[in-house]
């Protein structure tokens, strides 16, 4: 069994642009071993928003040498970016973009979530790039919810969506440089399962609505994160009340971590060339 290394609350909420209240879950900058080759996790919200005619959210702003992962809970976002990327993501949709060599890109409530006003919770999270791809051309994709398989879990005690990896013979649409695991799992009040997963890869588990009690030892509650131990291949969740978590696990990149802000390379020349080209303009423009 995997054991529980430990788990954390979120850190207070702070405001991304004027759309996000997010709290981190876990950044490199205090997990980047345990949590090879997850970088970050964010959530924001769930808060209520009132209808608006005005945009909310973040302007343009760079990234290279990783990929961002946005899991829609509820509401809807508005894409934009410098490789003439653009679209929209609703509730139970996810945006996978590669940033690679480098890319710029905007995020905000969709006009029509804006119109009408309502509750936003989604997360964010940062997956790393082995050197071989950090130059890797810029891609987005936006997987709709009905691509996303579904596997029920033994007992009717919930599901889990595959979005990456795979569970139960279902194979996420997620295509990964590495392998890895992103699995939003409900489990319903009072029932209890087990979960299998690789034998040398490190995994977390965000809990996003619960209580959730973990391996029968350790409850972690809403927006705390509980980070697994490599060795070991099972774990135990069994919930009180219905429950949303998201679990993360992947094949360790093990290479050097040197990050700044939205740049995450291998060493600080390459944070400076990351940092000289957008200031130089070579990221592009995003045209509206």
């Amino acid at each position: 069994m995997k054991t529980i290394v430990h788990t954390r609350p979120g850190g207070p909420r702070h405001w991304v642009g004027n759309g996000f209240p997010v709290r981190s879950l876990f950044s490199y900058h205090d997990h980047a071993e345990s949590m090879d080759p997850f970088l970050l996790l964010d959530y924001a919200g769930p808060a209520s928003f009132q209808p608006t005619g005005s945009r909310r959210g973040v302007g343009v702003h760079p990234h290279r040498g990783i990929e961002t992962v946005t899991i829609v809970y509820q509401g809807e976002l508005a894409h934009r970016d410098t490789a003439g990327n653009g679209g929209e993501i609703s509730a139970a949709d996810v945006q996978w973009m590669t940033a690679g060599a480098g890319i710029a890109h905007e995020e905000y409530h969709s006009d029509r979530f804006a119109r009408t006003g309502g509750t936003l919770e989604m997360v964010q999270l940062w997956v790393n790039l082995p050197a071989r791809h950090k130059q890797a051309e810029p891609r987005y994709r936006a997987i709709v919810a009905g691509e996303i398989p579904t596997a029920m879990l033994p007992d009717s005690a919930g599901y889990v969506r595959v979005i990456a990896g795979e569970h139960d013979g279902h194979i996420g649409p997620a295509r990964t440089h590495t392998p890895m695991i992103v699995w939003d799992i409900r489990l319903k009040a009072g029932c209890r399962t087990e979960l299998t997963l690789p034998e040398g890869w490190g995994a977390g588990i965000a809990t996003l609505g619960g209580p959730v009690l973990i391996n029968d030892t350790a409850i972690t509650r809403e927006a705390e994160f509980t980070v697994l131990s490599r060795e070991g291949t099972h774990i135990t969740l069994e919930a009180n009340n219905d429950a949303t978590l998201l679990l993360l696990s992947g094949e360790p990149i093990d290479e050097p971590v040197v990050g700044h802000g939205p740049f995450v390379m291998n060493t600080t020349e390459e944070i400076h060339r990351a940092l000289r080209d957008y200031q130089d303009g070579r990221f592009g423009q995003v045209n509206h």
